[in-house]
């Protein structure tokens, strides 16, 4: 396994970071999942994603669970807090104080542990002010139950707002965790850039776009059985923007010659690819099975040349979404 220095601090995570999104505590049962995550521990992955709001607070349960035993000092376990958990009341969501002190209190509570690494704004508060949010989470640090913050799908100018004002209360923002892929590029232009200037890293999600560019879903056919497309309760509602687009799907198949000169699996290429931008220190994989695990970190340490990162680019053409202002529409206005 590969490490990379997280932002401008001095917090090292696996390059390859398990996440449990969709997966634990509703996909797969609770000793797969807790199979899932020994195969990441012993193939040195040492970097553990989570949110309060997968499976209603169940995914923070299991990753306790899977992690109990564990030496902490030798795990990095992120979470995240915004959207509601098992609440339904108008303090349930968003990034007040109220919410952000509840809600650090019960995910420490459900992961078993008395403080997280990274502790994320899973969205951007359009309702409550910025500066309350950055003192409740200057809070949560300064009491000891997290130790750096990050944010999840924040545009250029909202990172930028809240760096300056993290650093005024004097904690430190050091990660953006967006959607990033071959496919989806829409950070690239504003996001990274800011990111780059400001110290922040990029933790990114869905890095083979929800099994796309894995190369199993093909043109004009219907998706394998058992596969994410198939599932209603695994992410087959995330994956449909992409299905319904057959000349998508053959560019994808398009890859498959690129892989393997590379002597890489197309979801290991997918893998690779976004590791190459260095303001990116880790993709986040998830997994339903054990062995995905293992295919999945044979991705860390691999270097891509211009080339073929030159032949990505002609084979998917102007299949890759790039529009930097998709990030804005990600979080909600609550009324």
């Amino acid at each position: 396994m590969e490490f990379r220095t997280l932002g401008r601090s001095g917090l090292k995570i696996s390059e390859i970071t398990y996440g449990n999104w969709i997966t634990h505590g509703s996909q797969v049962e609770e000793d797969a999942a807790q199979a899932c995550v020994q195969a990441a521990l012993d193939a040195g992955i040492t970097t553990f994603d989570t949110a309060d709001v997968y499976a209603a607070g169940r995914a923070e349960e299991v990753l306790g669970r899977a992690l109990a035993g564990q030496r902490r000092e030798s795990l990095e376990i992120f979470t995240k807090v915004f959207w509601p958990s098992g609440g339904t009341g108008p303090n349930d969501r968003g990034l007040s104080r109220k919410h952000i002190q509840e809600s650090i209190n019960a995910s420490l509570r459900r992961l078993g542990t008395d403080y997280v690494d990274l502790y994320q704004a899973h969205r951007y508060d359009h309702s409550t002010p910025l500066e309350e949010t950055m003192e409740a989470f200057a809070d949560v640090v300064h009491a000891g139950k997290a130790h750096y913050i990050g944010v999840s799908e924040w545009t250029a100018d909202q990172i930028r707002e809240a760096h300056a004002l993290a650093r005024d209360l004097r904690i430190s923002l050091i990660s953006s965790q967006p959607e990033y892929s071959m496919l989806w590029r829409v950070i690239e232009s504003a996001v990274v850039p800011a990111c780059e200037e400001l110290g922040v890293s990029q933790i990114v999600w869905s890095p083979i776009a929800q099994g796309v560019l894995t190369g199993k879903y093909l043109p004009g056919q219907a998706p394998p059985a058992g596969s994410r497309a198939t599932d209603a309760s695994g992410g087959a509602g995330a994956i449909r923007r992409w299905m319904a687009d057959d000349d998508l799907l053959a560019r994808v198949q398009e890859l498959r010659s690129l892989a393997d000169q590379a002597g890489l699996t197309m979801a290991q290429l997918a893998i690779a690819w976004v590791l190459q931008n260095q303001n990116v220190a880790a993709a986040i994989t998830g997994a339903s099975r054990p062995e995905q695990v293992g295919e999945n970190i044979k991705a860390a340490g691999t270097k891509l040349d211009a080339d073929l990162m030159k032949a990505v680019d002609e084979a998917l053409g102007d299949k890759v979404e790039r529009d930097p202002s998709i990030t804005a529409t990600r979080s909600p206005v609550f009324d």
